[in-house]
């Protein structure tokens, strides 16, 4: 008998409740382009698809657990299925629960073992206090900044707010010399290998 047969149907209910709200995610836009003039900005999951990779990749540098930092990545803007995409402009004037307290909301039908899981990445990510959340946390910075350069590519001006905010607040040395390598080398670099 493995672990997984002592979940019930209700358990796994509320899995499917929660991916289904996850799945919101794919639809909501990161709105703080739209200042910039984005249209069709890309999606909160989108940014956490590539949040979760470069996490991975810093950690291994860093020493650090890829696959913690890059779990952390992946759900350290879920709650935003709740409260929307709000831009840093926005921030002052808006109250907003803290995102360990949205979580809990978020996962209260789930099994203890996977909102335990759950639960603790959120709390380590947002604490800071790990190699691996320090490694998501710039990754998070990272992938704004790559985002920046690549609609600075596509044509869209004032960006530069996004890639010296991000830049700045990036903390680990293999993080920073990744926010350097990504203002000089191309988005299509890639294609040239």
């Amino acid at each position: 008998m493995t672990v997984a047969d002592d979940t019930t149907d209700q358990d796994a209910s509320g899995i499917v409740a929660f991916a289904y709200e996850m799945g919101v995610l794919k639809r909501l836009r990161r709105s703080g382009w739209w200042h910039v003039g984005v249209r069709d900005p890309e999606s909160v999951a989108e940014h956490s698809l590539r949040v979760a990779q470069l996490a991975a990749l810093i950690a291994a540098e860093e020493g650090g657990d890829p696959a913690r930092a890059a779990y952390m990545g992946m759900w350290h803007d879920s709650q935003e299925t709740r409260i929307g995409d709000i831009p840093h402009s926005a921030r002052p004037y808006v109250d907003v629960a803290s995102n360990e307290r949205i979580t809990e909301d978020q996962i209260a039908n789930l099994p203890d073992r996977t909102a335990k899981s759950i639960r603790e990445a959120v709390a380590e990510y947002e604490s800071g206090g790990t190699l691996e959340a320090r490694c998501a946390k710039d990754a998070d910075r990272l992938e704004c900044l790559m985002q920046a350069v690549e609609y600075r590519e596509a044509g869209y001006a004032r960006v530069d707010g996004w890639i010296e905010s991000s830049r700045s607040n990036i903390q680990t040395p293999f993080g920073k010399r990744l926010a350097d390598a990504a203002l000089t080398v191309s988005p299509l670099a890639w294609r040239d290998r």
